[in-house]
């Protein structure tokens, strides 16, 4: 027998009850995928509602207006009774915020679906995410951390923007939260760097 009958003799060979129970429980996993699709529908009416009232104080309706307020929680001075560019300028990045956690979810999902639980064969798709061709789970880490870092940008900015709605506690504890995220995120890319360093200098070898 050579080494390819050997090779096919194994992959042939039938998995036993308990290791096949094992593999087959990634499978638990589908409904969490599945719960997190909702949550991306909910963010997406979340979207079309805060876009809906945006649209609604530009054309003067008081009522939109009220509710935009009450979401960026403007604090200090008179109450605006129409829209300016700090209002217009937070609920933008709301929504921008919302897109990138969007994009998080589809990270998430698609990509976690397809590292552990089961192939996609998206290969010949025209719409295949170009990240998805080289995905696994050190690659997916690195990916989520930086699309973390961006959503905290986001809070970090509209905390900024809106800083007299916040005490200076909330002020540093945003900016120190959001700087242990950056911190994190170069450790891990990090760390996955020199493990993979050694397979590169296998390889070129």
């Amino acid at each position: 027998m050579n080494l390819n009958d050997k090779h096919i003799s194994k992959a042939s060979r039938p998995i036993r009850p308990l290791p096949n129970l094992i593999f087959m429980s990634r499978w638990l996993q589908l409904p969490l995928y599945l719960g997190l699709i909702l949550a991306q529908g909910v963010y997406v009416f979340h979207f079309w509602v805060e876009l809906v009232d945006l649209i609604g104080a530009a054309m003067g309706n008081q009522a939109a207006l009220e509710h935009i307020l009450s979401a960026v929680a403007i604090k200090g001075g008179e109450t605006p009774t129409k829209l300016n560019e700090t209002i217009i300028m937070l609920v933008v990045l709301g929504l921008i915020d919302v897109v990138m956690i969007s994009n998080l979810l589809i990270m998430v999902i698609v990509g976690g679906y397809e590292t552990f639980v089961s192939r996609m064969n998206l290969e010949s798709h025209p719409d295949q995410p170009e990240w998805l061709s080289h995905v696994n789970a050190s690659v997916l880490k690195v990916k989520l951390a930086t699309a973390i870092i961006g959503i905290s940008s986001i809070h970090l900015l509209k905390t900024f923007i809106n800083a007299g709605a916040y005490d200076s506690k909330t002020l540093i504890a945003q900016t120190v939260i959001h700087i242990a995220f950056l911190l994190s995120a170069m450790a891990i890319a990090a760390c996955d760097r020199l493990m993979t360093a050694p397979d590169h200098a296998k390889n070129s070898h």
